[in-house]
């Protein structure tokens, strides 16, 4: 069997016979090198990206063999939202030519889905309807004390992101209810779009001052814990690796008041592995949307990615 320069395999660096660990343990480390978030291309990511999802899934993997074998080529044409770029000019090229411009954000523009749903060599996760749901589950009920004030402001969150950060990005996805994969615990929210994906809890404190220093919140003299997400946004980050994965805290004030509880940001910096931002509604809907519009192709719905949050909701 004759590899081809652009076969899965040498995108991942894998031989034809390597397991599925070999490829899950080399996905990970092509994918952080050639996230565009990391300094990668997004073309190369892409194709990575692709290598995965084929030579990881049995069937696609076997039909992929049959293909490769027969000495067709690995180059996938490309998708609807990925971004190929422009190849620069050789010596015969004229002085003339014009330089490409820069890219256009695409946050608010229709959601593309990768991979195409009437592709006819793929075999959907989900139903097309799914996919195009912009919110997915609601909180739930969970222990016997303090129930109330839980969905009370999860569904403040869910109210806040689906009014104000959704209709901005129409490919976001707004999941709730999700269980955490480092522990038992559950993760109150989590928003996707393109390949940036955030996690999300909140918190119902009374109006004042606030101080956040990237490892304590404080009020009045007195420590207040937060949720503990920074174990979990590291672990979804190493499921993950083809994704940015961040955290944050969101606290609700009892009048509904975004901009209350007031959080004094401060000391951040002082510590690299600060994976949890704590801000008020308006810092929440601010933020989110200037993170997931920043991202590659953040009018992307990665359908594989969304697949398999959706496992995750109770």
């Amino acid at each position: 069997m004759a590899e081809g320069s652009s076969s899965h395999y040498q995108v991942l660096r894998v031989s034809v016979t390597a397991t599925d660990k070999e490829i899950k343990v080399a996905y990970r480390k092509a994918a952080r090198k050639a996230h565009p978030d990391h300094g990668g291309e997004a073309e190369m990511f892409r194709r990575v990206t692709l290598a995965y999802e084929t030579l990881i899934d049995p069937q696609r993997r076997a039909e992929y063999d049959r293909r490769y074998a027969r000495g067709a080529s690995g180059v996938s044409q490309p998708r609807p939202g990925d971004y190929t770029g422009t190849a620069a000019p050789g010596p015969s090229a004229t002085t003339n030519v014009k330089r490409p411009q820069a890219q256009r954000n695409t946050a608010g523009d229709p959601p593309v889905y990768v991979p195409a749903f009437d592709d006819p060599n793929e075999v959907p996760l989900i139903s097309a309807a799914e996919a195009a749901q912009q919110v997915h589950g609601l909180p739930r009920k969970r222990g016997i004390f303090g129930a109330d004030a839980r969905i009370q402001r999860e569904m403040r969150t869910v109210q806040l992101i689906s009014r104000q950060v959704l209709p901005a990005i129409p490919a976001a996805r707004l999941i709730n209810g999700l269980r955490s994969p480092s522990d038992n615990n559950h993760i109150d929210h989590a928003v996707l779009s393109g390949y940036r994906l955030a996690l999300i809890g909140s918190m119902l404190l009374p109006k004042g001052a606030y101080a956040w220093d990237g490892n304590s919140l404080r009020h009045g003299g007195r420590s207040v814990a937060p949720p503990q997400l920074a174990h979990i946004v590291r672990h979804m980050q190493d499921l993950f690796p083809e994704l940015n994965v961040t955290g944050w805290v969101v606290l609700h004030s009892p009048d509904g008041n975004l901009h209350e509880p007031v959080i004094d940001q401060y000391g951040k910096g002082q510590s690299s592995h600060n994976a949890v931002e704590v801000v008020n509604g308006a810092g929440l809907a601010r933020g989110l949307k200037q993170f997931l519009s920043s991202g590659p192709a953040p009018n992307t719905v990665v359908v594989p990615v969304l697949a398999r949050l959706l496992r995750g909701m109770h």
